[in-house]
């Protein structure tokens, strides 16, 4: 591929993330050795910009998947297609990501099929090689090549968890929602609001964030409150932007809702 197709894949400004704790020099090592990486944590709190962030901060081609259930191997390393010539392989992006020297990023990898998230093995040892069975071929990963894997450990249950055999090729980072002062100012920054109100939006978070596992399933995310900052900014009433980004959209429990709607109404 030419350099100017694999520039496609950069990230060309930087990505606004502020770090928690020492993630930004620990991943910096880690690509050093070519270590695939899992970030676990809860949806919207920071993996997917961090990837973003690190790509740009080293100047290296990210191609990112969203993984889902209904995701086969194929979509993961190519396929044969048929066009007025006959067939042609396409290549699929992980297949991409490692001819190219990219970090390959699968987005909430948990959602895809087991037997598909086993393609990734070959290329997460020391072999550094995925096999294209279809069509006879074996990649070696170029040497810039990395995998990244997103993981949230609150959906795991016996019927979407991922396998000790792929979860022991990984190192892991640990991410969580920031703290009170760090969260408050991502949403200022984010959304143009003063941080007087960002303060407001993330402590009706947290108020929901000690809900979870007592009627909810998932906290309100640092990605939800920054919605609502951004209606506000926009003209809408705090409380509506409130409604329609950090109470509906987590549950339809009414009575969940009453006490989301009553925590809103503390601070608005």
């Amino acid at each position: 591929m030419s350099e100017s197709n694999v520039d496609q894949y950069r990230i060309q400004s930087e990505p606004y993330y502020m770090p928690v704790h020492d993630e930004v020099a620990l991943y910096e090592a880690a690509y050093q050795a070519r270590m695939p990486i899992m970030l676990k944590g809860p949806t919207g709190c920071g993996k997917s910009r961090f990837v973003e962030y690190m790509a740009w901060k080293l100047n290296k081609p990210l191609i990112t998947v969203a993984c889902n259930e209904d995701m086969t191997a194929s979509d993961l390393i190519g396929r044969f297609l048929l066009d007025a010539n006959g067939t042609r392989w396409q290549d699929g992006p992980l297949t991409v990501a490692a001819r190219i020297g990219a970090i390959c990023y699968l987005d909430e990898v948990v959602e895809a099929r087991q037997d598909t998230t086993v393609v990734i093995h070959p290329l997460t040892d020391h072999r550094r090689v995925l096999p294209l069975e279809k069509k006879g071929e074996l990649v070696s990963a170029h040497e810039d090549f990395q995998l990244v894997i997103s993981y949230n450990p609150g959906y795991q249950n016996l019927m979407k968890d991922l396998k000790q055999s792929t979860k022991q090729r990984f190192g892991a980072l640990d991410f969580d929602y920031p703290t009170a002062e760090v969260e408050t100012e991502i949403v200022a920054h984010e959304t143009g609001i003063d941080a007087e109100l960002a303060g407001r939006l993330v402590q009706i978070a947290h108020r929901a964030r000690n809900l979870k596992g007592h009627g909810l399933d998932e906290g309100i995310s640092t990605r939800l409150l920054v919605y609502a900052g951004q209606l506000i900014a926009k003209g809408v009433e705090p409380k509506a932007a409130c409604a329609m980004t950090l109470v509906r959209p987590i549950t339809d429990d009414p009575d969940m809702r009453d006490t989301l709607d009553a925590a809103v109404g503390t601070y608005f």
